[in-house]
């Protein structure tokens, strides 16, 4: 088990003075977290999501927040930055756990770019006993997909990383796929990962140790505050609320029909401003018509969908609203300098090469 922090007083990471005012609730039994790591898992989720918890031992003066780190074999799992992560346990010590007296109170599962290839069956058995016998479980960033492909989303609404939605909602067209840092449905929590960990630990410690404690860590963590999980991922759209509501509007117009691009006349009468009134808001803030801004939004959609799936080009085509594999290739070799075939082949090749460096250099580190 990996004990957050020593509660003997000598060593606190938060000073007591930013503590002398935290009332904290009555002394209940530990939360225990079990973690599920996979290779290439992203780093900045998993110290996004403990270091809160870390942080709340110190502020309650006692270890609380207790975790394991578990791997599919019990051995030291590499991040996607060439980090290795030494494990306390194989997947199958978690499966006994649940049925014992020491069974998790959340189960959190962590992954990286490659989760498509994941999904292996002694994890997703173990996934689904703990649906089976109402384990919390949080999938952060990319592992949401792997929700997916046990079957354990179905209609409910979720999320992933806003990179990975395109490929999530063409892959399950049964999911309802939102843009939020996360969704709580029932025992299950979906993540958009990276810093969104970090509010969704937040909001863990403000529900079991109070509010006062969880603002104590975001004081210390120098974060202003936390945010909802209602809150939104990045988009095109929210670069300019503060800019222009009706820019934002009409950006977030597009970006729901991407499969079936509106014309900018029903555009105009979805925001109740005339084409040309459009037409200068789009001159004035991203200095290019609305249709060519139009065009990019679909083509970085179709960019993702060819980096993150195995997909036909033709069914990218139509994902993306083109009514030709011909016509979308075209465009496509226009905005990014090659077609979709070359521009999947380059990717994969260049994510083989990074992961191939990080090895190396990694190990290189280890024998000074």
């Amino acid at each position: 088990m990996n004990a957050p922090l020593s509660t003997d007083g000598s060593t606190r990471l938060v000073d007591r003075r930013e503590c002398q005012h935290v009332t904290l609730p009555p002394e209940e039994e530990g939360y225990r977290v079990a973690i599920l790591l996979l290779p290439g898992f992203s780093q900045l989720s998993l110290s996004s999501f403990l270091d809160p918890l870390r942080l709340a031992n110190s502020v309650a003066g006692r270890r609380f927040f207790e975790w394991s780190v578990s791997t599919s074999d019990g051995k030291r799992v590499e991040c996607a930055c060439g980090i290795h992560v030494s494990a306390d346990h194989a997947f199958s010590n978690i499966v006994s756990a649940i049925s014992s007296v020491a069974r998790p109170h959340m189960v959190v599962l962590c992954a990286g770019e490659q989760v498509e290839t994941q999904a292996s069956a002694p994890l997703i058995n173990l996934l689904r006993l703990c649906r089976r016998d109402r384990v919390p479980m949080a999938a952060l960033g990319t592992a949401t997909w792997l929700l997916a492909q046990g079957g354990m989303l179905n209609d409910a609404p979720c999320t992933i990383h806003w990179e990975k939605m395109p490929a999530l909602t063409e892959t399950f067209s049964r999911l309802n796929v939102m843009n939020n840092l996360f969704v709580k449905n029932d025992d299950l929590i979906t993540c958009a990962g990276e810093f969104a960990s970090f509010h969704l630990a937040m909001e863990l410690v403000s529900n079991r140790l109070g509010k006062e404690t969880a603002s104590a860590v975001c004081h210390h963590t120098t974060a202003l505050q936390w945010r909802s999980g209602s809150d939104k991922q990045w988009s095109a759209s929210s670069e300019f609320k503060g800019v222009s509501k009706t820019m934002s509007e009409i950006i977030s117009l597009m970006e729901q029909h991407i499969e079936d691009p509106l014309s900018l006349y029903d555009i105009a009468r979805c925001v109740d401003y005339s084409r040309r009134q459009i037409e200068r808001l789009f001159d004035r803030y991203v200095s290019c018509s609305p249709s060519r801004y139009y065009m990019r939004l679909r083509l970085e959609r179709a960019k993702q969908l060819v980096e993150h799936t195995n997909m036909p080009q033709v069914e990218i085509a139509v994902a993306c609203g083109f009514v030709t594999a011909s016509r979308f290739s075209k465009c496509f070799r226009d905005a990014f300098g090659r077609s979709p075939t070359e521009h999947r082949v380059c990717s994969v090749a260049t994510t083989r090469r990074i992961r191939q460096e990080s090895s190396f250099d990694t190990a290189a580190i280890t024998r000074r």
